[in-house]
């Protein structure tokens, strides 16, 4: 078995990342949509450092990295953590992304951080989780404002791409605003 669920969703799951994708993540983490999204367009990733980075991600004891899987498919369609976790202030930060073009747009992405957010809050018990995005992304600062983030701050000019400098965007929520945009939280969100 390739993957494992164990947080549930309507039309997908979140499993442990399993090592053996590597060379997916390689070629994902190499697309220049990406790579500029998540800030490390710059970097040149190959498929041993990307297999060690994957191998610290599934190991990883202090942060919580998932695998989103189509569960249709039983496919992988890209990835989701919790990390920077600080258990005294409770609050967390979280990252996504989908890999293929043909995935984006469905709804994968504010699905996975809605399942994401209930374990933050109901199983980890945090009070808050926050995100970074970059003003270019639209359609991320979109599906982040579906699923309840508000903007928190921004940092003027704070990342250069494509010959400029653009704003970081912080954004939050917390476990109260998730608890009335989701009254009925998932039964499913395994610890």
């Amino acid at each position: 078995m390739r993957y494992f669920e164990k947080i549930a969703g309507e039309r997908l799951y979140l499993s442990p990342i399993n090592e053996d994708d590597a060379p997916l993540y390689t070629r994902w983490m190499n697309d220049p949509l990406i790579s500029k999204n998540l800030g490390s367009a710059q970097r040149l990733l190959g498929l041993f450092a990307e297999a060690q980075a994957v191998q610290g991600l599934a190991r990883s004891e202090t942060d919580y990295h998932f695998a989103i899987v189509l569960r249709e498919e039983d496919r992988l369609i890209g990835g989701i953590s919790l990390m920077r976790l600080n258990f005294i202030d409770r609050r967390g930060e979280c990252g996504l992304f989908i890999g293929e073009e043909g995935d984006r747009g469905k709804g994968y992405g504010a699905e996975a951080l809605r399942l994401r957010l209930g374990y933050a809050f109901l199983v980890l018990g945090l009070h808050s989780a926050s995100l970074n995005v970059f003003a270019f992304n639209q359609r991320a600062i979109a599906c982040y404002e579906k699923v309840g983030f508000q903007e928190s701050g921004r940092r003027r000019e704070a990342h250069y791409a494509d010959g400029r400098f653009h704003d970081t965007i912080m954004m939050d929520i917390l476990a109260a605003e998730y608890g009335l945009l989701y009254p009925k939280s998932d039964g499913d969100l395994g610890a």
